[in-house]
């Protein structure tokens, strides 16, 4: 008995710390749902570019964008290759513009790359081999390189594991 009231003890500033407990749907909080995308709240202005239409995944070629324009703004996905007809990347276009909806929740936007002897900024400092499509976070990071297309799906996937998505789901009123 002295040792379930030592654990309990032991317990209590830890609960304590973890705040109070969600009041539930009545103060408009809902629970999270395995696969539900969140809604944007209202925290920030949104990101945009000039060439940036509402609703519209937004690629960009790589001479029309800078990587620092980005930076805690957007998560650039940058697609590589060393011609405009490489069958991969006019796959991963076809691939992202069939389901840009996750994307733009996730605040993606798109450069492309396929002129090697242009030497762009984004070419000189990822240094891609042939097709690849780099995924960066807000902070200006490279977190992942694929050397062939992924799906819309894979993509999201990978940046809900990126830590400052973390932060911006646990915002969303997430656990």
């Amino acid at each position: 008995m002295k040792l379930k009231r030592l654990i309990f003890l032991a317990m209590v500033p830890l609960i304590a710390a973890m705040g109070p407990r969600p009041q539930g749907e009545a103060d408009g909080h809902r629970p999270f749902v395995r696969g539900e995308v969140p809604a944007a709240r209202d925290e920030a202005a949104p990101f945009t570019h000039p060439k940036m239409q509402a609703g519209e995944l937004t690629v960009l070629s790589a001479d029309e964008a800078d990587p620092a324009e980005f930076v805690w703004q957007a998560r650039p996905v940058v697609i590589f290759a060393n011609t405009a007809a490489d069958p991969s990347f006019t796959e991963q276009l076809a691939i992202l513009r069939r389901d840009p909806a996750p994307l733009l929740v996730r605040g993606v936007v798109v450069i492309t790359d396929t002129d090697p002897a242009a030497a762009s900024l984004w070419r000189r400092q990822l240094r891609p081999e042939g097709f690849s499509l780099v995924l960066i976070d807000k902070d200006g990071q490279v977190k992942q390189r694929k050397p062939s297309p992924r799906s819309v799906r894979e993509i999201t996937r990978a940046i809900d594991k990126f830590p400052l998505r973390l932060q911006e789901i646990g915002r969303a009123g997430l656990p």
